[in-house]
């Protein structure tokens, strides 16, 4: 390997040395900090995989069993950390086995870099094997793309694709790279990027609007945050927590934005949406502000808009300028980061408590517990429920593990039940909705993640869309805790067929394998349960095994999960049965 000193035009010398295209992507990703990355080796990518062969003591190169696990396991890895998960894969299937995870990161603001082999740049546009224009392809879910030809431009995109995909509202970014260029040669130095062109990623704070803000805040008598994940995105948990608990605000969550403040805390009202609490939702029309806060009024969220609190003052906090009044007519816009935006809110706020405005809350809630939430986790019923179930590894686990979900009915089942005691501890798929997420999403989190407890939570269906990853836990020996709630049918779809398609199951019933078999034969520790009186027992088998260990739990094959608010009502149509 050569090394030469260059002097630079601003006077400062830097070392560089000549190597291949594919060394240097390593060693672009060990300047970015990355220890980790997730994918699948092929032709196309083969000389970054034999570079990588080289560094294994410096990069860990995890193995999985198809390239959409090694998207969702980078998911996972970077939702539980705040750091950048890395995804590598092929030319062609390679490449376009990696859409859905992508797709899924863009939508949920999740910090991604993929990269993908390509053929040789004099065989682009000629349908060689394997050849996939991958860039075009992943355009409309990229926060941003691009091809490299030539060996020279590697370091300079990877630090551009590191910049944008973990600042400002974070997104994955793909860089496609041809195989001469990672065979070809030339002199290689690296700098980190510190700013683009025309890209604005944190929009200047405009504290008139702070101000204004605070005004409102201050003059009204009912009102209500929503906050998102752009809470955690910001790393503005403990201002948020202070602005909530001086202005005394009844404060709600999405999804994704769960456990910024824990879930106990007083001022925490639950969850709003399709399946959320009752009172939150309900109350969303009766507010006099709202207040979103690192929220982008998702359909899920909001029900029909022409009905969606019209009687309220609408203040936003957004970090992303398109996000603003794109679904919900705002009055007050701060645009900026929501740690700085906060931290400028907090001493123009008045300190209040409005008892008689939480009080409805509490009334309202009294009421869902009593016909929904009492009979999901102290049932009656012989057979188990999610929410039993949800309730026990509560109780086990004192609510401090990362619960990561598919989609489906568990997943609002734990959405709703698990106790969430610190950030970035729901770990789901929101925005795309997509089944098989789970199960390698829990293997990137345990990963970046080894002192917490991380149990994966599927249903029977989803589960079986990556299962094949159970391969990747017995391989690298990854000590997560998978739980399958099985219901023998697509839990939710079935739920909509019942209510709105007359009980007419087209295609949603499940005949499923000996789950507990397949597990044994990736040499996991395994278990079944179809009584209650051995969840107990096997939910702390599971939490005590010092590794990996599946759970199959056998639950009502038709439960609904309520409340939900039927796809074009009002929030405030929410049904309880």
């Amino acid at each position: 390997m050569d090394t030469k000193t260059i002097k630079k035009e601003t006077n400062t010398t830097q070392t560089t040395e000549r190597i291949s295209g594919s060394e240097a992507i390593i060693k672009c990703l060990l300047a970015e900090g990355v220890d980790t990355l997730y994918g699948y080796p092929g032709g196309a990518i083969m000389p970054v995989y034999d570079e990588l062969y080289k560094y294994q003591d410096k990069i860990h190169h995890v193995l999985t069993r198809h390239e959409q696990g090694a998207t969702h396991s980078a998911q996972g890895y970077a939702r539980i950390s705040g750091k950048v998960g890395v995804a590598i894969a092929t030319s062609g299937p390679g490449a376009t086995n990696l859409i859905t995870g992508i797709a899924d990161a863009q939508i949920d603001s999740t910090p991604m870099v993929c990269i993908t082999g390509q053929v040789a740049s004099h065989l682009l546009g000629s349908d060689a094997f394997q050849e996939t224009d991958i860039v075009g392809i992943s355009t409309p879910v990229t926060k941003w793309n691009c091809q490299i030809t030539k060996a020279s431009d590697i370091p300079e995109v990877i630090a551009k694709a590191f910049y944008i995909a973990k600042s400002g509202r974070p997104g994955p970014v793909l860089i496609d790279i041809t195989k001469d260029a990672q065979f070809e040669e030339f002199d290689f130095n690296y700098e980190k990027c510190k700013g683009v062109r025309s890209y604005i990623p944190i929009p200047k704070l405009n504290h008139n609007q702070v101000e204004a803000a605070a005004k409102l805040i201050n003059s009204v008598k009912k009102p209500m945050i929503v906050w998102g994940q752009g809470v955690a995105l910001g790393q503005a948990e403990a201002e948020f927590k202070a602005v909530v608990e001086k202005a005394g605000i009844p404060s709600a969550w999405t999804i994704l934005g769960a456990g910024a403040i824990p879930t106990s805390h007083p001022l925490n009202i639950g969850m709003v949406g399709m399946h959320g609490n009752y009172a939150p939702n309900v109350l969303t029309n009766e507010c006099d502000l709202l207040i979103a806060i690192g929220m982008r009024f998702d359909d899920r969220v909001t029900g029909n808009l022409a009905t969606y609190a019209k009687q309220a003052k609408v203040i936003h906090f957004e970090i992303d300028p398109a996000e603003i009044d794109k679904n919900v007519k705002t009055d007050v816009a701060v645009l900026g980061d929501a740690k700085q935006s906060l931290a400028a809110l907090l001493p123009l706020l008045e300190e209040k408590t409005h008892p008689e405005w939480h009080q409805k809350f509490k009334d309202l809630y009294a009421i869902e517990y009593e016909k929904v939430i009492k009979n999901d986790i102290h049932p009656t019923k012989e057979g188990l429920t999610m929410g039993e179930v949800l309730q026990e590894i509560n109780s086990q686990t004192k609510g401090d593990a990362a619960i990561v979900t598919d989609v489906g009915q568990h997943q609002m089942i734990a959405c709703r039940y698990a106790n969430f005691n610190k950030t970035r501890s729901n770990i789901t798929s929101g925005g795309l909705g997509t089944m098989g997420f789970g199960l390698p999403a829990a293997i990137g989190a345990k990963m970046a993640a080894p002192e917490r407890e991380v149990i994966s939570i599927s249903g029977d269906g989803g589960y079986q869309m990556t299962i094949q990853e159970l391969g990747t836990i017995f391989q690298q020996k990854v000590p997560v805790k998978i739980v399958v709630l099985n219901n023998e049918f697509l839990g939710m779809v079935r739920q909509w067929q019942q209510l709105f398609f007359d009980k007419r199951y087209a295609s949603t019933e499940m005949t499923n394998p000996d789950f507990v078999a397949i597990a044994k034969g990736y040499f996991i520790e395994a278990e079944k349960v179809t009584k209650r009186e051995d969840l107990k027992d096997a939910v702390a088998k599971m939490i005590n095994t010092d590794g990996p260990y599946f759970l199959e739990v056998c639950v009502e094959k038709e439960d609904n999960v309520f409340p939900m608010i039927p796809t074009g009502a009002s929030v405030s149509d929410v049904r309880l049965e």
